[in-house]
This record gives C-alpha cells, structure tokens and sequence, in this order.
C-alpha cells in the first residue's frame, strides 16, 4: 500500500522552506493512501491548506496535495480531526489513532501541520 504522511511543525515560517522531504525532522505518522484518502476526498474538500511549490511558494487550497507537500493551518486541524475519527475503520488502526494522537498534540498546541503525499 502506497504511504501518505502527517507531521507537526515545531516553528512555522511563512517565508520558510517546506519543499525538502523530510519525514523524520516532523516525526510523520504514516497511513495509506489509496485506503483511506481516497474515502476521504469530499470531506477533505472542506478543509483549507496551503499547497507549497517550488521557491517556497504557499498557495492556498482545498484539501491535500496528494503528490507534493500540504501545510495544514490550526484552524483546519478540527475538521480535519472530525473525518479519522468517524471513519468506521479508526479504532482498529494503529495507524488512523496515531494519525489522531498527533493531530490533537497540533491542535492543544496550535501548530501547522505538513503532509506529504505519495
């Protein structure tokens, strides 16, 4: 199964660079792709991100990129938080409840968080 995966950033820089893949300074969780975003998608519509782009570009969008690099601001973290936690299949994950785990530490301290897609 092809890996999606979610970080907290420590210190989020609005000029700062998020186009380098590093998983382990944001200590990802990681759950599948193609099992569960793709259940996901119309609820993940709702949600508000920042796409990042090449020259430190951050646009804002809908939903994740599913091949580049998400930065989730706090005030999408809820809703965001909502859809793994309703999802039928979350209590029998270890993955969906450390997803969830790390999505509440974000939220109780309001910090963005970085998704990199497949």
């Amino acid at each position: 199964m092809i890996k999606t995966q979610f970080g907290i950033i420590e210190s989020f820089d609005e000029s700062g660079d998020y186009t380098e893949y590093a998983p382990e300074k944001y200590h990802c969780v990681a759950i599948d792709d193609d099992k569960y975003l793709n259940d996901w998608w119309d609820f993940l519509l709702e949600i508000d991100t920042f796409n990042v782009y090449e020259a430190h570009i951050l646009q804002p969008q809908k939903a994740l990129s599913r091949w580049g690099i998400t930065i989730i601001p706090p005030n999408s973290l809820p809703k965001l938080l909502n859809i793994v936690v309703s999802d039928k299949r979350y209590r029998r994950d270890k993955g969906l409840v450390a997803f969830a785990l790390l999505i509440r530490q974000a939220i109780e301290r309001e910090k963005y968080m970085i998704h990199y897609g497949v």
